[in-house]
């Protein structure tokens, strides 16, 4: 077979994400993408636990893409679940759960799978470039950084500092008071020791962001400066002079106020101050004066990995039958 559909299934800390893809040797198409934003981390993920209200909404979703899945009759299905299943310890519990009520297998991958899967996402966005950048990709449970460049991966590591943990141990004030700010600058200190090990070698000059924050802190830039991206783009808009007036709006509001900044969405609006703080602390301890944000991320970078190996195993040529 010369293409060959498939359904993709990325199972993060906040959001369940659906992509239906054609994939051929040279290219892959989605088709059909789809988020709902299940929160499976939210009550439980510093205890180590899925609470039953966050199971109950997760095999909500599933049941509910697998009729999408069905109407498209694809029956190549990969899932993929990352820092809230990897660290609860009903995780497995879940996980057969869903098995049996909709047939979906789901493999819990590593951080260190998680970052992989990350930089191939990037990689399929825009040219990274000779020089080592540091990718940062900030879930509701991790957060992954990459030193890489294009030919690459020289560190990866994957941190449980995502912003559902955050929100829960530093963010319970609202705005975020200072004396908070300088609690989880100092939690950072301390979680981020190896990555700034790492920082002093290879000396960064570019930081790439990816994920829903990055998303979210582009679409506010662009309001602000009034240039929209159509839609097709894989490089969206941020710069660090924008990001710093972002960032000082948004700690210095409550909820009720950051709702109305243009570009941010209430899926977002809780958890963007702590990954704000860890954006700033980033670029304060780094100098780095250049931003890139990447519409690619984790579940492209699974996508990619995919098709590789649907290569390698001969399963998308003409003999592949």
């Amino acid at each position: 077979m010369t293409a060959q559909k498939i359904a993709v299934l990325d199972l993060g800390t906040n959001t369940f994400n659906l992509l239906l893809v054609t994939i051929t040797p040279s290219a892959y198409y989605i088709f059909h993408n789809e988020k709902i934003p299940v929160k499976i981390g939210k009550g439980g993920i510093n205890q180590g636990i899925i609470t039953s209200e966050a199971q109950e909404r997760a095999l909500d979703a599933l049941e509910y893409y697998k009729k999408i899945i069905d109407r498209e009759n694809i029956s190549v299905i990969y899932g993929y679940a990352t820092s809230a299943f990897r660290n609860a310890r009903n995780a497995n519990d879940l996980k057969e759960r869903i098995e049996e009520k909709t047939g979906i297998e789901i493999n819990i991958i590593s951080g260190d799978i998680e970052a992989e899967f990350i930089y191939n996402g990037v990689k399929t966005a825009f040219d990274i470039g000779g020089n080592p950048s540091l990718i940062m990709d900030i879930g509701g449970g991790s957060v992954e950084f990459v030193i890489c460049n294009r030919d690459q991966i020289f560190w990866k590591k994957s941190f449980d500092i995502g912003a559902q943990r955050l929100l829960d141990w530093f963010h319970n004030i609202d705005p975020i008071p200072q004396n908070e700010i300088d609690k989880i600058n100092a939690f950072f200190d301390k979680e981020l020791t190896p990555l700034k090990e790492q920082l002093g070698k290879y000396n960064p000059k570019d930081l790439i962001g990816s994920s829903g924050t990055f998303d979210t802190l582009s679409e506010i830039y662009q309001h602000k400066k009034n240039r929209f991206l159509t839609g097709d783009e894989t490089e969206l808009l941020l710069t660090v002079a924008g990001f710093e007036e972002i960032y000082h709006e948004i700690i210095t509001k409550g909820k009720t106020e950051r709702l109305k900044i243009p570009g941010m969405i209430e899926m977002r609006v809780d958890m963007i101050v702590v990954a704000s703080c860890l954006v700033k602390y980033i670029l304060d301890i780094t100098g780095i004066e250049h931003v890139r944000v990447s519409a690619h991320s984790l579940k492209e970078g699974m996508i990619y990995v995919i098709q590789q190996e649907m290569i390698r195993q001969d399963k998308l040529s003409a003999s592949g039958n």
